[in-house]
Formats: C-alpha cells, structure tokens, sequence
C-alpha cells in the first residue's frame, strides 16, 4: 500500500448523507458513497495532475449506508478517488481491496486516463488462484481521477425544441466521427462536443431535415486492455464507468464540463434535439476477472446481479456484469443520473443499451419490473423521448413491442424486412405491408402510436447503407479477431462484385438500391432513424462491427463528391416530402378502410388497380405492390417493385385533379414542391424502383 504519510489529521466535519457523490455548496465540499458492505472508506485527495496523493481522509459518518464527510476547504478544480476498506471474499460476493484508488460513481468529471496496468486488478493476474488471489499493489498511478465542480452555468434562453414524437426524424451519430473529418472545424475542436457544435455542423442537420440527434454512449468511458494491447479504441463507448461524468476524449484540451452545454444550447437554438445514447445495464469492469475500477470495489455485491455463486455474475449483456436494478441504491443512481442530464445539462432524451436487462428479474421480463415503473412515474422524465434497444443477451431477452406505454422502441423486424423485401427475397410483402403502416401488430396496444416503432434499416451496428449494397459477407479483419466477431445475418447484396467498383451499371444499381430503401424507411408510419453518413454514402469497407477502429472507416466524409452531394439533396426532399404530407406524420395507425373519423385509410392493391387478396398476400413470388393513402384531401399512392422485371402498373383514376409524381427512385428524383404531372393510366415500374404520386381528394 501507498505510505501511511498521506494520512490527514485535518479535521472532517460529519457532513450529510445527501446528495451522494462530491458537492460543492459554494464554500466547501460535501462527499457521500454508498457502501452497504464497507467497513472503512478513505476519501484521497491529489495534487492538481493527479499525480500524487497528498492525503487521505477517513470519512467519519456512516448513515444510512452511506459513507460521508463535509470538507470546508475543498474547491471545484480537486481531483480526489476512494479506498474503500472490507472483506475480500469472492465465493460470498465480496471484492474489497483498498490498495485500489476507486472512482465515484456519482462524479461529475474524470481527469486523466486508465492505462492498461495489472495493478488495477484486485487479484493477482496469473495467479493459480485467479480472482480468489490477492493483488497489494496500488493502482493510483494507473487511474483517472475524479473531480470536484461548480455546475453553475448560464443557459440564458434555451428552450427545449419539444419535437412532437410524429414528427420526429432521428440522426444516430459519434460526436468524434461527425466531426473529425470535417476541414472547416477548427483543428483542436474535431472529435469533441464543440466541434459538434460547430454552426457548419450544426447548418447540415438542419438542411437535411432531421429533428433529433442521436449520440452514441457520451458518458465516461474509457478504452479496454486486450484493444489498448492491439493499438485500438472502443471507439462506440459501450462500457460506462461514469454514469454523470462527460467521456473526456470529447472534451476540447480546455476540459471544461460547460462543453456539452454549451453544444445542446446550439443544438437546441437550431430547433434540434439531443438524445443520448446510455448504458445503464453494465459496467466496464467486466467479469470477476476484470478490473477493480469502481462499483466492484465499493460494493460489489449490491452493484451488480450474482450468480447462484456469488463469485460469479448474473449477465444478460455479454460483457460479463449486469447491474443490480433491484437494489434501490443502483436503482436511485440510475435514476438519478437520468435525471442530472435532464435538468442540469437539458438533454431531450435517452435511447437505451440492452434495455431488457433493466426490466429483468433474472430471467423473467416485465413491464412492471422496478426501473420501467420509476421511470413511468418520474416527473423529470415525463416529458422527454425515452426509446428501448429492446433485447439483451440472456434467456427470453427479445421483448420487441413489450415495452410500457410511452416508450419507444428500435424496430429491427422492420430493417431485416425491408432489406431483403429490396434484396429480392421471397415471402416478404405481408412483413414489409406491416412495417410500412408501423408494425400495429406488434404495438398497437395499451393505446400506443405508430411512433412507437422507430424504423431503422442501418445503425451503427452493422452495415452502412453503402455498404448494405456493396458487400455480400462481412469484412472485419482490421478488428483482429479474423472476422470472426460482428453478425452474418445481414441481409446485403453486392449488386454483382463484392465492394468498390468502377461498373458505371453496377454503380447506378447500388443508387437506386439506396434511394429505394431510404424512401421506403422515410416514408413509413412510425420514427424514421438515419444513420450518420448513410446521407452520404459513407462506408465502413465491408466492416459491420467497427466498435473499435478509431480511424477515417468511421468518419462522415465530408469532402464534395457530385454523387454522395446528389443522394444527399435526394434524402433532403424526401424528408421534406415527409415533413410536409400528414400522411407520413400519422399520430395514429393507418388501417385498410376508413378510421374512426371516416376521412383517413390505407388500401393495398394489386399492380393491376385492384385490391389485394388473402392470395396475394399468400403469393411468395409477389414482389410487386401499391399502397393508396387517403387523407381529407389529399391521396397519396405508393408504388414498389422490388423484382427484376419491369411491371406495369395500373393507377387508379383521381376524381379531382391529375396525379403528380413527387418520387421516382429509378430517375433519382424528388419534388416536394413542384412535382410533374404524369400519364397515370401507362406507367410501368422498372427493376428494382420506386414511384411515389399525389393527387388532389374528392372527400
């Protein structure tokens, strides 16, 4: 252990056991850690680098099962860690090692970085024993530190953009890779909160038309051992280890916690919402042979859901831990880490990680588990967009459409159906009918919407949308597993040569793929989410798990390039298509047949005009279909071929006015606002295309 000369004999007043984690009250410095287990915690102050611990304070309070001590003299700007002192007993669920500088779960800011060291483990790696050993090396000098901060901030008048969840359009995006190829950013901001906030950044969200930016994970997380050995990154940030701090490498080299802020008030004044992307089911501690980093080390046993062996962890997620929701502590952090972001740093929204893990009991899920029910409650968190990745890793995980009311949830029936419906798959056009009248079957109970369902056909696990018509397989060997990571179940199709070519067919082919795919996800009833870059054409080189790969395979390109700048102005009308046709912005389902107010429907028919039959729907080789939308004044009619052939269509007779087209995928054109009038009565859609009408409604 570290030399007993740090020890403090200053006098530590009793503090409070409330608010958990280190506040500042504007003359010292309250700390509060939860331990229900510890017999002992030193609260270890260190000089302004971190370098150096300068003392050690015992906290001489334990209340309610927490550990607490008020510092008069302790400011914003001291770095500072925990020792938390217990029994070392793995077969009973106890990891305590005070040689092991410990993070507070509850801080607001990390400094320095975690180098990949054996000290920070809190067994001796190697050992015969494995985790039943016993490491007594510190691990200070291997640690980032926490930090006390004044939270204070002047937000002056920003106001929520309060999207309406029909209107929502959603950007899943990296902070770093939406910025770090742009040249107009200054150089020092790319890859962080302010380069995000760039107004250049900030200008192409708004003309493309999207309502919400989607962040993958922002909160502290920092870069796994076995990839720091292999010169690579967790570049996604699935593996939080601070449920309130900012993940430093997206903080300029100023550090200032007012970075994020002062991102979402631009975002905000640009009517743009933000919504993070967090991981509350896990830890990056891992499994009993990982890391002793924080949670483990200050209560192992209430943080995290055990095995029949508490030795050994219940995981849901695949990564080796689940965290305890069951325990009201870990549930009152959760909680109260959602809310900090809400009412202190203004975010509009979370999308959750393996969010069946947070409505667990074991292996049974339910609406009514603990965390669902707190969050259904809250006030804080009744007015922002919460959206589910409904499925883990453990039994009976998949709970797509399961979700409590007012939840949304990632739909990945609707991507897997409406890649192979393009693909050319047979057997698809029941599921693609469904998807694109948004998946009533799956949630349109206890009085959900069609926004429930939040339609995506890439993200940014898997292929890119250029790459989802450009490669047959995945092509991951830069991650240095011999591609054996990352699925193979991805629906793809080259177009006829596996990655880049110069085939100028081919290349209009791939277009066309992408144009059809995109209309069909934008014109859909339910949340459409874009993946950053599928704009475009980004491309990934065939990897569809780039988790790890911190370089330009996962930077949006933003270089002029006349095909990606066409496709691009082609997703921006068919978004204002979208935005400006009530059809597609449906706050409730559209059915076959008038709603309850006789003035809206949906009717599917044949190539031939005719209404579609159970047979129809029966018919695996049928890849050809019109959707007819009616709303008071307005009729819209959908037309999609997803053969190889050409095949007429016959179009029903508008009783008021010519039809209009406003979308044809093979022409790679849009017109929201002056769309041409067309000979309706002889229109054949080519191969693999697209038509979109509009005419004027007798009512």
């Amino acid at each position: 252990m570290q030399s007993p000369a740090v020890l403090s004999d200053r006098r530590i007043l009793a503090g409070s056991d409330v608010p958990l984690g280190a506040t500042w009250d504007g003359t010292g410095t309250n700390f509060a850690l939860f331990s229900a287990h510890a017999e002992k915690v030193e609260l270890c102050l260190f000089d302004s680098r971190g370098k150096r611990e300068i003392e050690r304070i015992e906290l001489p309070e334990f209340t309610h099962q927490v550990w607490h001590g008020y510092l008069p003299d302790v400011r914003p700007g001291q770095l500072y860690g925990y020792r938390v002192h217990g029994p070392y007993a793995p077969e009973a669920g106890h990891r305590f090692n005070p040689n092991k500088l410990l993070l507070d779960p509850y801080a607001l800011q990390h400094r320095g970085n975690l180098r990949s060291h054996p000290a920070l483990f809190g067994y001796r790696m190697g050992h015969e024993k494995k985790d039943l050993s016993f490491d007594r090396r510190d691990s200070a000098f291997v640690m980032p530190k926490c930090m006390v901060v004044d939270t204070a901030h002047t937000w002056g008048n920003d106001v929520r953009p309060e999207i309406p969840w029909a209107k929502t359009i959603v950007y899943e995006a990296h902070v770093g890779g939406m910025t770090m190829g742009n040249d107009e950013v200054e150089p020092h901001l790319r890859g962080t909160f302010e380069g995000l906030a760039d107004p250049r950044v900030i200008d192409h969200l708004v003309k493309l038309g999207v309502t919400s930016l989607e962040l993958l994970p922002v909160q502290a997380f920092y870069d796994e051992g076995h990839l720091a050995d292999k010169g690579l990154v967790n570049w996604w940030g699935y593996a939080t280890l601070g449920f309130f701090a900012p993940a430093q490498r997206y903080l300029s080299p100023n550090e200032s916690l007012h970075e994020f802020k002062l991102m979402v008030r631009r975002l905000h004044e640009a009517g743009i919402e933000v919504i993070m992307d967090v991981v509350y089911n896990h830890t990056s501690e891992g499994s009993e042979q990982g890391p002793t980093l924080s949670f483990r080390g200050i209560d192992n046993a209430s943080y995290y859901t055990l095995a029949d062996d508490p030795r050994y962890y219940f995981d849901t997620t695949g990564t080796g831990n689940s965290l305890n929701m069951k325990n009201s502590r870990v549930l009152q952090m959760v909680m109260d880490s959602l809310r900090y972001w809400v009412e202190e740093c203004h975010v509009d929204g979370f999308r959750f990680d393996l969010a069946s893990t947070l409505g667990r009991d074991r292996d049974s899920f339910s609406q009514h588990a603990v965390f669902l029910e707190a969050t259904r409650q809250d006030p804080v968190l009744a007015n922002v967009k919460l959206i589910a990745e409904p499925w883990d890793t453990g039994a009976n995980g998949y709970q797509v459409g399961n979700f409590p009311p007012g939840w949304a949830e990632w739909n990945d029936q609707y991507r897997d159906n409406t890649r192979a419906f393009w693909k050319g798959d047979d057997g698809l056009l029941p599921k693609l009918a469904n998807g694109m009248l948004g998946s009533a079957d799956t949630f349109s109970h206890d009085g959900r919407r069609p926004w429930a369902s939040v339609n995506f056909i890439t993200a940014h696990d898997g292929f890119t949308l250029m790459d989802l018509v450009s490669y047959n397989e995945k092509h991951n060997e830069a991650n240095g597993e011999d591609n054996r990571d990352g699925h193979s179940h991805n629906l793809s199709w080259n177009c006829g040569v596996e990655g880049p070519t110069d085939d100028p067919e081919i290349i209009a082919l791939r277009d066309r793929q992408r144009r059809n795919m995109m209309t069909t996800l934008l014109l859909s009833q339910g949340t459409p989410m874009i993946l950053m870059g599928d704009e475009r054409g980004r491309s990934q080189d065939g990897n569809n798990n780039t988790y790890c790969q911190p370089g330009e395979m996962n930077w949006l390109d933003w270089s002029p390039d006349e095909r990606q700048q066409a496709f691009e102005e082609f997703v921006r009308r068919v978004l204002e298509i979208r935005n400006t046709r009530g059809l597609f912005l449906a706050e409730r389902y559209l059915h076959s047949g008038p709603d309850a107010r006789g003035n809206r429907y949906a009717r599917w028919l044949r190539p031939d005009g005719t209404p579609m039959e159970p047979g129809d729907w029966d018919n695996g080789l049928s890849k050809a279909v019109g959707l007819m939308l009616h709303q008071r004044g307005t009729n819209v009619y959908l037309m999609l071929n997803a053969s190889h052939e050409d095949v007429p269509f016959t179009v029903p007779e508008p009783k008021v006015g010519p039809w209009a087209r406003l979308i044809d995928t093979a022409e790679g054109v849009a017109d929201p606002t002056d769309a041409p009038v067309v000979d309706s009565s002889n229109l054949t859609l080519g191969p693999r295309s697209m038509i979109v009408l509009e005419a004027p409604a007798d009512d």
